[in-house]
């Protein structure tokens, strides 16, 4: 009878753990640009978050399914974890990595909610 709450409370802060992991490897990715170029610490952000939106986000137009979007997250995860090991930030790294797979594997096990995909405006005036 209480595993129901506890499964909920394990969800959302799977969910949210998820959220911060998306965000760190944005951080991840601009820390590293900048030591390359400052140019970079805008650009690899971006290209992160809009490969994340189009792709893996729960509502994204063009969801990966499974084998492929976990394909793209382990990419996305992988290449923060050498940009936080290229920065000297080991620990960082490897907490991050551990975080990482664990919120990969969770959101297999609880899906992660998705609603309905927006619709462009093109689209919604045919």
């Amino acid at each position: 009878m209480g595993g129901a709450p506890r499964v909920r409370v394990v969800r959302s802060v799977g969910l949210a753990l998820r959220f911060l992991c998306e965000l760190a490897a944005l951080v991840a990715v601009g820390w590293w640009g900048w030591t390359v170029s400052p140019v970079l610490v805008v650009v690899l952000p971006v290209v992160v978050a809009a490969t994340w939106g189009a792709f893996i986000a729960p509502r994204a137009r063009r969801r990966l399914p499974d084998p492929w979007r976990l394909a793209l997250e382990v990419v996305v995860f992988a290449a923060a974890s050498a940009c936080f090991l290229d920065v000297g930030q080991l620990l960082v790294a490897v907490v991050f990595a551990v975080a990482a797979a664990v919120t990969a594997l969770l959101v297999r096990k609880w899906p992660e909610p998705v609603g309905p995909r927006p619709v462009s405006d093109t689209a919604s005036k045919l």
